[in-house]
């Protein structure tokens, strides 16, 4: 009986708590753009990466792209990242033809699939807005990093608040 009751008892423990799998409802899009690329090298431009803070918010996008910032949980473009869109589309439209990587980013909160799943409809979020605008699809390429490429590590809000982001740069 007792041998019953210890094994009950790690059982249960072993089984934890279930957790809902992340709604990967609308991603597709960006899985698909992933393996338009997979044979191919993508690098980047990393010459003007930058973590400069202008109006109180951080920028870790490159090549003049500026970096679009999430509510927690959330992948809405939020009004007051218009003129951050805005930058964004102008320079889309002047890329002369060249790639260019959305990349979804998360803070640490949440399972990693969860994360993968969040910052692929951030970076969709992103990548719908400036093609709602004419720039051509076949030019963007979506990634995900999830909560793995944090531009900052320190457990504070502000430093979540910046992890919460799509950076944007010319892939070549």
């Amino acid at each position: 009986m007792k041998e019953k009751i210890v094994s009950l008892a790690a059982m249960l423990l072993l089984v934890g708590c279930a957790q809902t799998a992340p709604n990967l409802d609308g991603i597709n899009g960006n899985i698909s753009d992933a393996t338009q690329i997979a044979k191919e090298t993508v690098s980047v431009d990393e010459e003007q990466y930058s973590t400069e803070k202008d109006n109180n918010t951080y920028n870790s996008s490159g090549n003049g792209f500026k970096s679009i910032y999430f509510g927690f949980g959330g992948y809405e473009i939020s009004s007051d990242m218009e003129n951050r869109m805005a930058t964004n589309l102008n320079i889309s439209r002047n890329t002369g033809g060249a790639k260019i990587k959305i990349e979804g980013n998360c803070d640490e909160f949440g399972t990693d699939e969860y994360n993968y799943a969040l910052g692929l409809k951030r970076a969709k979020s992103v990548k719908d807005s400036i093609v709602a605008q004419g720039v051509n699809p076949s030019t963007i390429v979506t990634v995900s990093y999830g909560e793995s490429n944090p531009v900052c590590n320190e457990p504070t809000d502000t430093c979540y608040n910046r992890n919460r982001r799509v950076d944007l740069r010319l892939a070549r």
